[in-house]
């Protein structure tokens, strides 16, 4: 029987500068305090935003880029079941098309930094990252994936490839 928790939505946003390096965020905040990620945030439920609108608007509010849906690329979609013991996620994974000029400066959300894809190994990135949702980002960058992760206890991630294209 599946766990009776809140599920949350939300969007991550993978942007990248002219030399292709991916731009990450060392959260500042929780979920993943002190780990590096895309920036993105949780999709506003309660005026019934859609995950386009929300990557939008999350890419102006942390990075100062005034994006549309057409300057998206919806790259991934990942449902976490039960995730670090506390709520089910389900987040769309959006390429940014436009390559960013500058690094964005800090946000409450926390700083900004570019990273070659090289290197994203050897960061402190959250487990679900590390196990599957960058070496899929890559494996199917430009076309789509979709998958579902159930989060264990005592850190086992049991994952499901549903889609790809």
């Amino acid at each position: 029987m599946p766990s009776a928790l809140p599920y949350k939505i939300a969007t991550l946003l993978y942007c990248f500068n002219e030399r292709e390096e991916i731009l990450l965020l060392e959260r500042a905040q929780e979920p993943n305090r002190g780990l590096w990620s895309p920036c993105g945030g949780k999709l506003k439920m309660d005026i019934g935003e859609s995950p386009y609108a929300c990557a939008c608007r999350e890419a102006h509010e942390e990075i100062g880029l005034k994006i549309g849906p057409s300057d998206l690329h919806l790259a991934g979609l990942i449902s976490e079941h039960g995730y670090q013991g506390q709520t089910h996620w389900l987040m769309f994974l959006f390429e940014v098309k436009a390559k960013l000029k500058t690094l964005p400066p800090v946000h409450a959300e926390g700083r900004f930094e570019f990273f070659p894809r090289e290197m994203i190994s050897a960061l402190n990135i959250p487990q679900t990252d590390r196990e599957q949702i960058w070496p899929w980002f890559w494996q199917y960058r430009g076309g789509f994936f979709a998958a579902h992760c159930h989060c264990r206890a005592a850190g086992r991630n049991d994952w499901i490839l549903e889609e790809t294209k």
